[in-house]
């Protein structure tokens, strides 16, 4: 029934990078419009290095992607990988909603079997 577009390594990858908040908010701003690592260093209070490590988790996750310009390394977001991760997501919610459904038909009998 569920077809993975994603590798069990990659859906580790993805919501491994997506637990942490600041990566989070990386993503987001990320996909608003592109910027420089030395820009959404400024957005944070910790130090550039931490920033380039998160962002190095981000990268390694397919979330962003980077690319360097002379001297700036620029980060886009990834919308694709967000999309697959959702699919993901979706088909997960798809079983559970086939179990509740399954549940509701056996109650369903239980109740016709049952007389007033």
């Amino acid at each position: 029934m569920v077809v993975y577009e994603l590798s069990e390594t990659e859906i580790d990858r993805i919501f491994q990078a997506m637990a942490d908040a600041t990566r989070r908010d990386i993503i987001k701003q990320a996909m608003r419009r592109e910027q420089s690592v030395s820009e959404l260093a400024k957005r944070y209070d910790m130090s550039f290095a931490a920033v380039q490590k998160h962002v190095a988790v981000l990268e390694r996750a397919t979330l962003i992607t980077k690319e360097r310009r002379g001297r700036e390394q620029i980060v886009h977001g990834n919308p694709e990988s967000l999309r697959r991760a959702t699919r993901l997501l979706e088909a997960y919610e798809g079983i559970w909603r086939q179990r509740v459904g399954r549940i509701g038909d056996l109650l369903s009998e239980e109740l016709k079997g049952v007389k007033p």
